[in-house]
């Protein structure tokens, strides 16, 4: 299939088409409102339901309707709207409702402003709203690998039954690359005989009840446990990493989204200075991916790791627990949406390896 070049959040929208997405509901906010525009245009065109909603909250519950109903359903947002979102995916959770919420970061926090940032990273893997659940979080770090990441995302949610996060920089929703899209006009949508889709009290389908109440606490306690041996599931069967040039790294970098194709720069720049260096690029934000983390910074040969993100410094919390201080792992970022250039991300390895 030849491949079109299109905007990032157009990509997206059209790609959760692709993945049997019929039902959207979100709400404008910058820089994602091109994925409700784009969504507004096609999902009548696919026999699908667009609807703006009233607000964030609005959105979400309307996407815990629709999910708990059976369809595949979508929201996307950008910071401040996800952090309006958040009781209603924790409901979603608790219910064991799936469905796939994009946030495209800007900076924060507050309103903060309308450029590419990483500061959700916390929410989203640590959280986000209240009680013990977790969301599934993929980063992808270009357009045509965020829509690869959307079918597995709505096959994710629906196969674990919980809510998943892609989690993306506003650069990625705003470029333009070619990509290549499979296009399926008639995606295979699984059995969800749990789901409410009416009920006969004559008929084989037991009666269907989506609730995230629990007021006895042996019955909230059953779920805890099972949602548990889910995420320990998860765990075990969704880790994704790419590993670039690692094997036999003098140095390894650190980062995600974005940020990640800049360090691949600055590694080809380090190899013109005659440094070997690596870069570990976490896919799944959650489940991190600890193991591979730390075997890749652990190898003998690696004196020290830099983490680079486009924040304050969030995933270097999770890479230095990987490694467990058995190299050390330093952090180079800032928060104000200002994305350090190959150039620099070099200069400051060159500096930590003279030191070391």
């Amino acid at each position: 299939m030849a491949k079109k070049l299109m905007k990032g959040c157009e990509a997206i929208a059209e790609a959760a088409i692709q993945a049997g997405c019929r039902f959207f509901f979100g709400y404008p906010i910058t820089p994602q409102n091109d994925i409700p525009e784009y969504m507004s245009r096609r999902m009548p065109q696919v026999g699908g339901c667009f609807l703006q909603a009233e607000s964030e909250l609005a959105a979400i519950n309307m996407v815990y309707g629709a999910g708990g109903a059976g369809a595949r359903a979508m929201t996307s947002s950008s910071s401040p709207g996800i952090s309006l979102k958040q009781e209603g995916i924790s409901t979603c959770a608790a219910a064991e409702v799936p469905c796939v919420i994009v946030n495209m970061m800007r900076g924060g926090p507050g309103l903060g402003n309308i450029q590419a940032s990483q500061g959700d990273y916390f929410q989203a893997c640590k959280g986000g709203g209240h009680g013990d659940y977790r969301c599934v979080v993929y980063a992808p770090s270009s357009i045509q690998e965020t829509c690869d990441l959307m079918p597995r995302a709505f096959d994710t949610a629906d196969k674990y039954r919980t809510p998943v996060i892609i989690l993306a920089d506003g650069l990625i929703g705003q470029m333009m690359e070619p990509v290549e899209l499979k296009m399926n006009p008639n995606p295979t949508m699984p059995e969800k005989p749990w789901a409410c889709q009416g009920w006969d009290p004559k008929g084989d389908r037991p009666r269907a009840v989506i609730n995230s109440l629990y007021i006895e606490t042996e019955i909230l306690d059953d779920l805890m446990t099972r949602l548990n041996a889910r995420y320990d599931e998860i765990r075990k069967n969704e880790i994704m990493v790419e590993k670039y040039k690692t094997e036999g790294a003098e140095f390894v970098l650190c980062a995600y989204g974005t940020v990640a194709r800049v360090c691949k720069a600055a590694v080809r720049i380090l190899e013109e200075k005659g440094v070997k260096c690596g870069l570990v690029r976490p896919i799944t934000l959650w489940p991190f991916p600890s193991k591979d983390v730390h075997d890749v910074i652990a190898q003998e040969s690696v004196q020290g790791a830099l983490t680079v993100e486009i924040s304050n410094g969030q995933m270097v919390e999770d890479i230095r627990l990987a490694v467990n201080g058995e190299k050390p792992v330093e952090f180079m970022g800032k928060g104000g949406s200002i994305i350090p250039t190959a150039e620099e991300i070099a200069d400051r390895v060159m500096e930590i390896m003279r030191r070391a």
